[in-house]
């Protein structure tokens, strides 16, 4: 297999020779080999579980290599900690952030290098480096506001900036787009291009083929723990990455076709909420959602979205306006939870999977009537029909591609996508009349999501009324008849697809409403 080596007489920054990762009986990491150019973007894409996140943390020292060399400029390193790894100029940047929220950024960036007890040796010496750091790289910041009064945007520009105080020559990018605003991804881009022009190496992890083809000089391609390809950007496109991270043609963008929206079925109207400390999370959201209809919710996540799905689900009572299914009205008076909700025809899919749509401990078919053991999918007697659910889980399995399809199986025991598949399937299944969904392709792959998408427009032309939370823009626009933008628990406005884009959006979603935007 060809790897990509340097081309102007520099050793790589990184080469990986033969890597392998076990854990347990599960080969995460098989006999990988990597060569990334210095001061290059190089890009890592793969389905979930093809192993590159192991593949990162086993060269940032989070985990350790059971066989394979790793190289850093040409010369062999040994890393047993992240310590090691910051040592030898590599810095990372997670997908959650590693900040102290009651900190400011200068202490943020000081955390490691403090000087001593009294801490005011370690201060100058930070607000020195973050001084030449901001005007070298174009990424100022307040040094005396709190990390947590800051933008998700400026949160992950102290991550870098703390990276860099650090030595970092080589940064490991994991995700970092899953919580930004278009235009706070536009700044990151901009700012990874700066640091790349000044020689700094990138290692970008993503499952968004657009950020890859248009910020990274190369991209690696893993699947099921091995590296299957490498490719110059220039000479690849989105659909031959989805078909060699899958091992099959992927359709990325599903056929939606023209929707026939019908009546009214879900009415949200002066709906708030207040979190149970009495803090406003959801202030004055409107909207109605029709049969053979997708309404779209797009945010930045953390701004009620989470909130309002819970309260149309019966998991949270409104402490304003209301909520009407089917002519049924649910306001703060009315006695309420989600057994209720279905007997109204109102399916979920929430947006955690694990706290809130499996019991990971319990067997698949058991999962497959959650929610649904007292109808008569559990069986008519006393005691559950077990024959009958493990046939009613088979179908399913079958209908909904969840792999491996073994009812016995715990839920634990399934991969990310699958567990989701699973948890689609029940609430499909159920033929309901309302889908509240939250986040349907987070932490998927992208074959699954495939399936997914098409899942959610085949329940639309069946006349199903469906209300989709999404942080992915692309999501939202590509199934979306409207979108109802928020913002700080607010609603910022209601668009119409069709004059959808992701900077409106972007700007809608930060708090300009839509006439401000154009």
């Amino acid at each position: 297999m060809p790897v990509l080596g340097g081309s102007d007489g520099r050793p790589p920054a990184i080469e990986l020779r033969g890597v392998s990762k076990s854990f347990g009986t599960v080969k995460a990491n098989d006999d990988v080999t990597l060569v990334v150019e210095a001061g290059t973007i190089h890009g890592i894409v793969g389905e979930n579980g093809a192993g590159k996140s192991t593949l990162m943390n086993v060269l940032y020292g989070l985990h350790q290599a059971d066989t394979g060399d790793i190289l850093i400029n040409g010369e062999t390193v040994v890393i047993h900690s992240s310590a090691d790894s910051i040592a030898k100029g590599i810095g990372m940047v997670h997908q959650h952030f590693m900040l102290v929220p009651n900190f400011s950024v200068l202490d943020n960036v000081m955390l490691g290098s403090e000087g001593g007890m009294l801490l005011k040796k370690g201060r100058n010496e930070t607000l020195e480096v973050l001084d030449r750091l901001e005007a070298e790289y174009d990424m100022s910041v307040d040094h005396d506001s709190n990390v947590g009064d800051q933008p998700v945007g400026r949160q992950q520009r102290v991550e870098i900036l703390k990276a860099l105080r650090s030595g970092a020559r080589i940064l490991i990018l994991d995700e970092p787009t899953g919580v930004l605003t278009p235009q706070e991804a536009d700044s990151l881009f901009r700012m990874l291009a700066t640091l790349k022009d000044s020689g700094v190496t990138i290692l970008l992890i993503t499952h968004k083929l657009t950020e890859i083809m248009a910020i990274t000089d190369s991209v690696s391609i893993m699947r099921q723990g091995t590296m299957v390809a490498h490719r110059q950007t220039a000479d690849t496109s989105p659909q031959e990455l989805a078909e060699l991270m899958v091992g099959r043609k992927v359709l990325l963008q599903v056929d939606r076709g023209i929707s026939t929206p019908g009546d009214t079925y879900l009415s949200v109207s002066g709906l708030g909420c207040q979190s149970r400390k009495g803090a406003r999370v959801l202030t004055d959201i409107s909207f109605d959602v029709r049969s053979g209809e997708i309404l779209g919710v797009a945010g930045v996540a953390g701004n009620g979205q989470s909130e309002l799905l819970e309260a149309i689900a019966g998991m949270r009572a409104p402490n304003d306006g209301s909520i009407t299914i089917l002519g049924k009205k649910i306001t703060g008076q009315s006695t309420t939870d989600p057994e209720k909700m279905r007997t109204l025809k109102l399916a979920h899919i929430p947006e955690d999977r694990h706290k809130h749509g499996l019991i990971l401990g319990f067997e698949a078919r058991e999962n497959s009537i959650l929610g649904y053991h007292n109808t008569a999918l559990g069986g008519t007697g006393r005691l559950f029909d077990r024959t009958a659910v493990t046939r009613h889980c088979e179908a399913l399995m079958a209908t909904y591609d969840v792999r491996p399809p073994d009812p016995a199986l715990p839920a634990k025991s399934f991969s990310g996508g699958n567990q989701q598949k699973l948890v689609i399937a029940r609430e499909m299944d159920a033929a309901p009349k309302v889908l509240v969904v939250g986040q349907p392709t987070r932490g998927v792959d992208i074959g699954a999501i495939e399936f997914i998408h098409k899942q959610l427009i085949a329940l639309r032309d069946a006349g199903c009324a469906i209300l989709l939370v999404s942080v992915e823009l692309e999501e939202i626009i590509g199934l979306s008849d409207r979108i109802v933008v928020m913002n700080n628990g607010r609603q910022v406005g209601i668009i119409d697809r069709d004059e959808a884009d992701e900077r409106t959006l972007g700007l809608m979603m930060a708090g300009i409403a839509k006439g401000e935007a154009a």
